[in-house]
């Protein structure tokens, strides 16, 4: 339903008068009927309209509100239910839809579709305006309708480009966007990807601003860290793909490295593809660069980065921008601060929570000092959680290296590897593959007597026994306390979730497309996924609600449209589609997010039945709006 202006001129005055309209649909097109007349609603302001137009609607359907009774409302009820008894009483003749005869043995049902996460996964789409953005950056409706196709499978099923519309036409897309799905073929999701990939920056920058606005985001604090993703197949077609340090442990498989930064809500800002082989420090400037495109050229940020991230040039590049730092350092620089780190003095306990994405994890109690030293603030950090963990990590690596030693022995004692340069280069890929552990072990071969020998160096070991657990912390804001700049750096355990959630639920990986272009768009439809899963658990943390979108998702399965066929006395058939009646766990869910409880609008049908002497009855369709 809508409400539409008219106007009637009677001389020199202009009557105004406003009606409540209906669109429904006939096997001719769309029609439009007038509900009823409403008077004139010029002295209220456009967004009372719409309101008062949603809450009819809902009356009408029996659907109770929040703010209770209204008598405006009631009013135009009992006027509209009025008018409805007298068209039915002036047309005896015709026939009641709203009341039929049915043959209880003969009702059966079919063409059942997945509808729940569809449902949820549209309307947060509409809710954050994106079909509104992409029409804003040049998209065809038609574009923008596979567009939100691609990034709805993206979220709840994903898969290939092949396998989409066999996934769309086993769900309720169909019914709730009102389109025929029947013939989308994987060439028109392939042709749209291209459409998408010049459009990518446009894009991402409008919804960021729009979910700042929205939810009233704070755009001050940048974290930024990076993942990789693997292929399968050669990759010829995409320079940007290398082998590199693989985060997904296919060091086998060419990959391309992404960049993602989110603000501390954990809303994406801005993302970036970079080659398989690029380093992280090496990222830095570049991306700096994309969110100044992203946001405009806005000074006064603080960039939160890892260890990775920390050499000088990085931290010169982030000042060069106009932005402060707050970084983790290296090794080399934590291990310049041990005699602070043994002092006992001026250490703050703190304890620090489960993250709001991942409430099984333990509370872990922390150590926090200050040290200012000349422009710049250091924190000292020392974590009982992370003590355990590092040493256990040492020790896992010392111990590999040292029987990884021990069949370098074995080959040079057997005989298995006699040149000098040969052995040494085999020492060499030791001590490349265990960084961690190799620098306190020497590894030497001596060609008199032709062994391998391993010595520790026990003091550097003890250092590194000292710093488990410990890290060091260093920004340009003294104007905050060591306890937020701790708070700031741990948020990056959130960029950690977002690649998780990117490689696990939104199945990132592996990626099967070759042109460089598609597997940027693949990368950034994945992005687009994570903006509305984002909303979504956002919308329950807000609630203290602790779930995740996966949990969610198979929740919302078992709520489904079907097709209802209801046969008559009069030998004709009532064929309605409708969504199913929401189980409590659906209705909470969607209370929860907002979003109205029916998935779409009932449609009726009338068909001959199977009885008919040949000539099919006028078809009928009527549809109502939830």
């Amino acid at each position: 339903m809508y409400i539409r202006k008219t106007i009637k001129r009677v001389g020199q005055k202009a009557y105004v008068n406003h009606l409540l309209v209906e669109s429904y649909t006939t096997p001719k097109g769309p029609r439009q009927r007038t509900i009823v007349s409403l008077g004139d609603l010029s002295p209220g302001p456009k967004e009372k309209w719409v309101r008062l137009c949603r809450r009819v609607e809902a009356a009408l359907q029996g659907q109770m509100t929040l703010q209770g009774p209204d008598a405006t409302v009631d009013a135009i009820v009992d006027r509209i239910r009025a008018g409805n008894a007298r068209r039915r009483r002036a047309a005896p003749g015709c026939e009641d839809e709203e009341v039929v005869a049915v043959l209880v043995d003969e009702v059966s049902h079919d063409t059942a579709r997945e509808a729940g996460p569809v449902h949820v996964g549209h309307q947060i789409w509409q809710r954050l305006g994106i079909g509104a953005i992409l029409a804003e950056a040049g998209l065809s409706g038609r574009a923008q309708m596979l567009t939100e196709i691609m990034t709805l499978n993206r979220l709840i099923t994903p898969s290939s480009e092949h396998a989409m519309p066999d996934w769309t036409r086993r769900t309720a897309l169909a019914d709730i966007l009102q389109v025929d799905l029947t013939t989308l073929s994987d060439e028109s999701l392939y042709r749209n990807l291209d459409v998408l990939h010049p459009n990518r920056e446009g894009i991402e920058s409008a919804l960021a601003q729009r979910e700042q606005t929205l939810f009233n985001l704070e755009d001050s604090y940048f974290l930024y860290d990076l993942t990789s993703t693997y292929f399968e197949g050669q990759c010829v077609g995409n320079p940007k793909g290398k082998r590199g340090y693989s985060r997904d442990h296919r060091p086998d498989c060419k990959q391309v490295v992404v960049g993602l930064v989110l603000d501390r809500d954990g809303f994406p800002k801005a993302h970036e593809v970079f080659e398989g082989n690029r380093q992280d420090r090496l990222t830095v400037d570049d991306m700096l660069d994309v969110l100044e495109r992203r946001r405009g050229r806005r000074g006064g940020g603080t960039v939160v980065v890892d260890r990775g991230m920390a050499y000088p040039e990085n931290l010169a590049q982030i000042k060069a921008h106009g932005h402060h730092f707050v970084v983790a350092t290296r090794q080399s620089e934590r291990n310049d601060w041990l005699e602070e780190f043994e002092q006992d003095e001026g250490w703050e306990e703190i304890l620090r929570v489960p993250s709001p994405r991942n409430p099984a994890q333990n509370k872990t109690r922390v150590w926090i000092k200050r040290e200012l030293r000349g422009e710049e603030l250091y924190v000292l950090c020392r974590s009982e959680g992370r003590e355990a963990k590092d040493r256990a990590i040492r020790e896992k690596h010392e111990q590999r290296l040292l029987a990884d030693v021990a069949k370098l022995q074995a080959r040079v004692a057997a005989g298995r590897l006699q040149k000098p340069e040969k052995i040494y280069e085999a020492i060499g890929r030791l001590k490349e593959r265990y960084p961690r552990v190799a620098r306190y072990h020497h590894l030497s071969y001596d060609p008199a007597t032709q062994r391998v020998c391993v010595q520790e160096d026990v003091a550097r070991k003890k250092k590194a026994e000292q710093v488990d657990g410990a890290y060091l912390l260093r920004t340009d804001r003294t104007d905050m306390n060591e306890d937020e700049i701790w708070r700031l750096y741990v948020l990056l355990t959130r960029i950690e979730d977002a690649f998780r959630d990117m490689k696990s639920p939104l199945c990132e990986r592996p990626i099967f497309h070759q042109l460089q272009r598609r597997v940027e768009t693949h990368i950034f439809l994945c992005v687009l996924a994570y903006h509305l899963l984002v909303v979504i658990e956002k919308a329950f943390l807000d609630r203290g609600i602790h779930t995740s979108w996966h949990t969610i998702r198979e929740t919302l399965r078992s709520h489904q449209v079907v097709s209802i066929n209801l046969p008559t006395t009069n030998g004709r058939i009532l064929k309605i589609r409708k969504g199913g009646t929401p189980e409590p766990e659906h209705r909470k869910i969607y209370d929860v997010l907002g979003i109205p409880r029916e998935v779409m609008a009932p449609v009726k049908l009338w068909l001959p039945g199977a009885d008919s002497d040949g000539k099919r009855s006028q078809v009928h369709m009527n549809k109502g709006k939830s």
